[in-house]
């Protein structure tokens, strides 16, 4: 398992509980603050057999929509579609602990600096020289993973959503339960701002086109609104893989799960959910292949095309229309009545982006033509 974030957790703590030697190859020599957004659906609790409540710390009931910090459209959240703020260092903390309460080991720090197969083992070796062997491995590392494409995994061209993070000591405006998503002042793209416990997660994403280069220039304006100077701040710039829904995610006896296999959601820059979904289904598929159950690992690609690639593929095609016309998408879709329900539906997995993508895109195509 390289990489003990929220993926890599997952999944070491299901193949844990079902009974494989996991070890778990960390770079960092410690935990660190990770300022991203942490919205998290509750629905994912149903994957684990231990309560996630200890990494939430907040519950979002409200969300608050602007249009250049004008035109706001206040919405409250149905409560059958509940969406949890986390602190991703504490949650990745939590999956890791639960990991290792099972039965996995974890070597930090360890940095991958070659990953190769013989016959039917993988080798896996540090910068330091340490050599780990494994039947499997699995791809955990983040979106800056250089090992997916070496080994033909996921996209060969790589689309890019780019976020830059803030997290923010104090409440300043914002309310606790409220989310906060401003659309105007980002060029192809959004601001959010998500409440937790004594702080705020903000972040500015872009999601077609290759960069946020506006991502400061929106800070400028936006913190002060939350009341925040504009620099304060601890600061994270991140480009998310952006999975097409078609290519495998699986090679012969190698996976990649969470970020590493390129699953942010094109239109919400959702992650977590993604995240801990290949976690399980990843555990499922390996846990069967290596038993012999299946020839291959072609049962976790598939999975994962069915549950989260379909939906996400329909996804990037509202995206690329969305935040090519976002004002136009902004009266027509933002202020719909409708609107909060459906946001909540899809973040929680009631709903996919396929069953509404085609009347979304009609409509802010006929409006803007």
């Amino acid at each position: 398992m390289i990489g003990a974030g929220a993926a890599g957790s997952s999944t070491a703590f299901h193949l844990a509980q079902l009974g494989h030697r996991v070890t778990v190859l960390e770079r960092d020599p410690a935990e660190r603050i990770k300022p991203c957004g942490g919205g998290m659906a509750a629905s994912v609790q149903q994957w684990f057999p231990f309560d996630l409540q200890p990494a939430v710390d907040d519950v979002i009931k409200k969300v608050d929509f602007s249009w250049c910090l004008t035109d706001p459209v206040v919405a409250e959240l149905p409560g059958s579609a509940p969406f949890w703020i986390v602190k991703r260092e504490r949650l990745d903390a939590l999956l890791l602990e639960k990991a290792i309460g099972s039965g996995a080991e974890l070597r930090r720090p360890f940095e991958a600096l070659k990953i190769q197969q013989d016959d039917n083992h993988w080798f896996v070796q540090s910068k330091d020289g340490e050599v780990i062997e494994a039947k499997a491995v699995v791809l955990a590392d983040g979106s800056s993973s250089p090992w997916p494409q070496r080994f033909g995994i996921g996209p060969r061209d790589l689309h890019m959503a780019t976020t830059l993070s803030v997290r923010l000591e104090g409440m300043g405006t914002l309310e606790p339960g409220t989310a906060r998503f401003e659309f105007g002042l980002v060029h192809h793209g959004f601001a959010w701002a998500f409440p937790l416990a004594n702080g705020i997660n903000v972040g500015v994403g872009t999601f077609i086109g290759r960069k946020a280069s506006d991502a400061e220039v929106v800070l400028e304006k936006l913190l002060p609104d939350l009341g925040f100077p504009s620099t304060e701040g601890l600061r994270q710039s991140t480009n998310l893989r952006v999975w097409n829904g078609h290519t495998p995610l699986h090679g012969k006896g190698i996976v990649a799960v969470g970020d590493a296999a390129s699953l942010c959601d094109p239109f919400l820059a959702e992650g977590l959910r993604p995240s801990l979904m290949s976690g399980c289904e990843a555990a499922a598929s390996l846990d069967s292949w290596l038993n012999g159950g299946q020839r291959d690992l072609s049962m976790y690609s598939e999975r994962m095309r069915e549950r989260w690639g379909d939906s996400m593929a329909w996804g990037r095609r509202m995206a690329q229309v969305f935040y090519r016309f976002p004002k136009v998408g902004y009266q027509l879709g933002i202020k719909r009545p409708t609107a909060p329900r459906r946001i909540a539906q899809i973040l929680s997995g009631e709903m996919g982006y396929g069953d509404i993508a085609q009347r979304v895109i009609r409509r802010l195509l006929l409006q803007r033509n």
